[in-house]
């Protein structure tokens, strides 16, 4: 996914096919058709997104780095909430628990992160209480 996302999200180049990320991981032992199959495997996931281009793929992210990762962080969150898994929660259990566990986690990981970091996240907390996203 590195190699792809240096190339870029929907940049107009159309994407990369498997030799040239082969050839952008030269410096590890990779056969072409590992790369193949990790290529494949990615967009049956949806992660990325390839097209024809003659007799080969080019293959692209489906998304930018920092909506994956924010993804991942969402994921993440919802660890916090069992009930979400099917568990003993999600039959009846305490919901305002899991919405504490949610909200604890919340709250250490912004006391971990950076002055720098704290900004950015007030920013964006403020644009969100201007423009909130609907519920989902």
């Amino acid at each position: 996914m590195d190699v792809l996302w240096g190339r870029g999200v929907g940049d107009g180049a159309g994407g990369l096919t498997v030799r040239e990320v082969l050839d952008a991981l030269a410096s590890r032992d990779l056969a072409y058709t590992t790369v193949m199959t990790v290529l494949d495997r990615l967009a049956g996931k949806g992660m990325v997104v390839r097209e024809r281009d003659g007799q080969a793929w080019r293959y692209q992210p489906a998304a930018p780095r920092e909506a994956y990762i924010a993804q991942l962080m969402l994921e993440a969150l919802d660890l916090a909430q069992p009930g979400e898994a099917g568990d003993a929660a999600g039959a009846g259990g305490d919901r305002s628990a899991e919405a504490r566990d949610r909200g604890a986690a919340l709250v250490h990981f912004a006391r971990s992160v950076s002055g720098d970091e704290a900004a950015l996240l007030r920013e964006a907390l403020e644009e969100q209480a201007r423009h909130p996203r609907s519920e989902q």
